[in-house]
């Protein structure tokens, strides 16, 4: 049988097969943040291990920073101590670090793939769920625990399950105003936040082919939401064009040998797959999840579900999320009011992002309830959108311009929901308490819907 890309990479990654089942697999680019790190160099030091490969792991930090005053120390104790500690394990082990002061801070899974590190073929680990991102350039990406940070820092190896294989083939035009985000939404509210266990999604099809690589990060990104441990596009021109230039990707006669190295991993014609799910793009409307989970969405025009209607697993969590959100069965989703509207994060944090969002918020005022937050996803977007006045649209709006880093996706930080307030939020999760307040409500969106929403004050067809 002819091979997909995760078998021909995993079987160029494999080290070995082991008694438990799983397979020791070499890891060529490991990513850490402060927040999972810490544990992991403590368990290497109390064994006395080098880390075996330094300059395959590159650091940064990005969920406790600020976004308003990064002055040090911070004025939050822990999100300090986290900082130190990565500091002093980056120091002690001779990782290279970018930090505050260098001018490639930023959101770990934006980082990566802007400067070049990402490259099709790779294996990829990260102490991160929505690490399956860098899966959008032909690469195998991992989220990974403390444990397996612990045993790549010290062997550059973990071990691992190989996934199945399910083919997401799309096909089709975006209408106008429906973007990645709503593509994901759509395929995790089709086959479920468990559908994916198991599995590795490859994304293909016509549709796949027409998508940019900041779109095809955001639905890789949130491959997970869908329980699929990764999620990947084969190379094609747009990968390459993308890595051209980048800082750390191959130059010269070193990048055209990349390039056809990156070409024969791709699947081949005639890829054999577990699964298959098809969609027609050309049919999707704009989605927005209702509850605390990201399969529980609806497209605009739709209402939210009856309870009869869902299969009978989901009842008892739809009666949750409707207790939590407020909401009823059969109410449009249309017309909920928001008092929080977020922009940023790593699935939706990149300059394409920024710029669709200023396009519909450019001249207009955004609600005189609404509380804006626009978060670059790194320094380097950052530098990009002020150089375009972006920054200037979004505060002339009403919005509040910050710095890089994770900010209110997750809330480690003083970005965080007051109250029951109910967030319009581009970013990945809508779980209870994850944007930082318990009694918190969030509506996951494309950042066109963020801003048009922030415009009304409630949950609206966007209008240019």
């Amino acid at each position: 049988m002819k091979e997909n890309l995760l078998n021909k990479v995993w079987n160029l990654h494999k080290v070995a097969e082991l008694d438990s089942g799983t397979d020791q697999l070499f890891i060529g680019l490991h990513l850490i943040h402060e927040v999972t790190s810490p544990q992991a160099f403590a368990m290497i030091r109390e064994r006395n291990l080098p880390v075996l490969f330094p300059e395959r792991t590159f650091a940064t930090v990005d969920h406790i920073v600020p976004t308003d005053d990064q002055s040090r120390p911070f004025k939050d104790e822990l999100a300090e101590k986290m900082m130190e500690a990565l500091e002093k394990n980056t120091r002690e082990y001779g990782i290279r670090f970018f930090d505050l002061t260098t001018e490639h801070q930023g959101i770990v899974h934006i980082v990566g793939p802007e400067l070049g590190l990402t490259q099709p073929g790779m294996t990829i680990a990260c102490g991160d769920s929505h690490t399956s991102t860098h899966g959008a350039f032909g690469a195998i990406a991992f989220g990974i625990g403390t444990s397996q940070i612990r045993d790549i820092l010290a062997s550059q190896t973990m071990s691992i399950q190989k996934p199945k294989v399910r083919k997401i083939e799309m096909t089709g035009k975006l209408p106008d105003h429906v973007y990645a985000k709503d593509i994901i939404l759509k395929i995790i509210h089709d086959l479920g936040v468990n559908g994916g266990l198991g599995y590795a999604y490859e994304y293909g099809g016509d549709a796949a082919a027409k998508l940019s690589m900041e779109e095809r990060m955001t639905i890789c990104n949130m491959s997970i939401e869908g329980g699929a441990r990764v999620g990947y596009f084969n190379p094609d021109q747009k990968t390459f064009d993308y890595l051209k230039g980048r800082k750390f990707a191959p130059e010269g006669a070193a990048f055209d040998n990349a390039v056809s190295f990156w070409k024969s991993i791709a699947s081949d014609v005639d890829a054999e797959y577990e699964d298959t799910y098809h969609l027609d793009i050309s049919h999707l409307k704009p989605m927005v999840t209702w509850g605390i989970n990201p399969g529980q969405s609806c497209s605009i025009d739709e209402t939210l579900p009856l309870l009869k209607s869902l299969p009978e697993e989901e009842r008892e969590t739809a009666v949750k999320a409707y207790s939590h959100m407020g909401f009823n069965e059969g109410d449009p989703i249309l017309g909920k009011k928001i008092q929080t509207a977020f922009i940023g994060s790593c699935t939706n944090g990149r300059i394409s992002d920024l710029r669709i969002a200023a396009a519909i918020v450019k001249g207009k005022t955004i609600s005189s309830t609404v509380r804006g937050l626009v978060v670059p996803g790194s320094k380097s977007v950052a530098r990009q959108a002020e150089a375009e006045g972006l920054d200037r649209i979004f505060t002339e709006a009403g919005f509040s311009w910050r710095k890089a880093g994770c900010s209110m996706c997750l809330a480690m930080n003083a970005d965080k929901l007051r109250g029951n307030e109910i967030s319009a939020s581009s970013s990945n999760r809508n779980f209870i308490g994850r944007q930082g307040s318990p009694t918190g409500r969030t509506l996951l969106m494309s950042p066109a819907m963020v801003a048009a929403a922030a415009l009304k004050g409630y949950v609206t067809e966007i209008t240019l």
